[in-house]
């Protein structure tokens, strides 16, 4: 073979070589010395392919140096509880009901209004608008506001559908950071742990006020008042609407009446967060007071709202944040900003979720048997409350815990400390908050003996 010969020998075998590394590492298109000039060029580009590729594989990945994240301090918990083998484990950190038997609960009249949704051949999975299934939003309104609130009637009320309650605060902090001329919000110590970073993510720079008091295991209302009679004027201000997390402690119908002179008289911007309006009290009307308490002196007002609890649409992700405008026509042009914080956000929101609030609501029959339901998990909630409370008294466990039925709502905030969270955990397979919180959804007839237990255990000894 002459050398020349020789030379595109040598080279054809260093294309197949190259060619088969390419198809190993990158399933790239390759080819062979037969084909056209094309072809030629095609091979040199997958040849800058691969070698784009070697350093990648080289080097490493270019998060390597990605600190690892800690646990989100209530979904930790459940982390730790599912690696406890233990038999005896409880799990009291998880916001979510469970029924006496200690399993979720889908609600019936939810699992009708899915059925429903099923048998309609009008059905589709098109896009929603930004704004979301309008009669869901119309008929959110109307369930926190009241149908016969003047704001609804005046059409005054900017509502739009968001992703449960956490992305309805999120829309309406993005909302105020852009547009509202005050960039400070004020939040209760304690809060629920996702609140600041919530609002701090969309732009606004979260304060605190005091909320609780330790000594008496409930509200501060005299810091509650100074901090906020100190705040600069226009400030947002965070209300629980209801059933406070993490404290179950909520103003009287006076005290509330005594914040809401106080913002109005500072120009402090309510911004409402509702949870769990029906599942605190078991009454949906009880549980919206402190919201329409504000709406009727014809102030603005914002309002977060969430299905998860009250309908048991956790994963659903059902929310809805409504703006309560002076006008009209300032209502419109909200709507308006709404959606540009929406559009670039996540577009538009799920459609099966915010079907199945509408058709719930929209029933005169399915409405009153989800209110039948409701009142059955606030009244478990309740007893559960009760029953911890005299087991407690009958052990003779140190300390008063009357605010255990003096409290409201899902959460429970104990009183007991970080030294005796830890030691119930360790000691009874107890699992909670580390500052004490516990989920009275997930306490039944037979786990409550044995929280009891590890209270007085864990009052008594440490």
């Amino acid at each position: 073979m002459d050398e020349a010969n020789m030379r595109v020998d040598r080279t054809s075998k260093s294309e197949r070589r190259l060619s088969t590394l390419v198809r190993h590492l990158g399933g790239l298109e390759t080819c062979s010395p037969s084909h056209t000039s094309h072809s030629s060029d095609q091979f040199e580009n997958s040849q800058n392919a691969t070698i784009s590729l070697s350093p990648m594989a080289a080097f490493g990945s270019v998060f390597a140096n990605v600190a690892q994240a800690p646990e989100d301090p209530i979904l930790g918990v459940t982390v730790a509880y599912n690696k406890d083998p233990s038999p005896l484990k409880v799990n009291l950190g998880v916001g979510a009901y469970r029924t006496e038997e200690g399993k979720p609960l889908v609600l019936n009249v939810v699992k009708k209004a899915e059925q429903s949704l099923i048998n309609d051949p009008s059905r589709f999975k098109e896009y929603l608008p930004i704004t979301g299934l309008a009669e869901f939003n119309k008929l959110s309104a109307k369930l926190i506001f009241g149908a016969d609130s003047p704001a609804i009637q005046e059409n005054r009320v900017a509502t739009v559908q968001c992703l449960s309650g956490t992305g309805s605060l999120r829309v309406g902090g993005e909302f105020l950071a852009k547009h509202y001329h005050e960039r400070s919000i004020y939040i209760p110590v304690p809060t629920w742990g996702n609140h600041p970073k919530v609002f701090m993510m969309a732009g606004l720079k979260p304060m605190s006020y005091r909320y609780y008091d330790p000594s008496t295991r409930g509200l501060d209302i005299q810091g509650l008042v100074e901090d906020l009679s100190a705040a600069p004027e226009g400030s947002i201000v965070l209300l629980h609407a209801c059933a406070h997390n993490p404290t179950g402690v909520d103003p009287t119908p006076e005290q509330w009446e005594q914040i809401r002179q106080l913002l109005r008289s500072r120009s402090l911007l309510p911004f409402f967060d509702s949870a769990y309006q029906g599942f605190a009290s078991g009454s949906l009307d009880k549980d919206a007071y402190s919201v329409r308490l504000f709406v009727a002196d014809g102030g603005e007002v914002l309002m977060a709202q969430s299905y998860a609890k009250n309908m048991g649409l956790y994963a659903e992700r059902v929310g809805a944040l409504s703006i309560v405008c002076k006008s009209a026509d300032v209502a419109g042009k909200v709507e308006s900003q709404l959606k540009l914080v929406i559009r670039p956000m996540y577009s538009n929101p799920p459609l099966h979720g915010a079907s199945i609030v509408a058709t719930i609501l929209r029933s005169p029959e399915l409405y009153h048997e989800w209110t039948v339901e409701l009142k059955a998990m606030a009244d478990r909630i309740i007893s559960m409350r009760q029953e911890l409370f005299n087991a407690l008294q009958a052990k003779g466990t140190p300390g008063d815990w009357s605010h255990i039925i003096k409290q409201i709502g899902m959460f429970t905030f104990t009183g007991l400390n970080k030294e005796q969270v830890v030691f119930m955990t360790r000691e009874y397979h107890i699992y909670m908050t580390s500052d004490g919180r516990i989920s009275m959804a997930g306490l039944n007839s037979k786990n409550l003996p044995q929280l009891a237990d590890a209270i007085h255990a864990a009052v008594t000894t440490m």
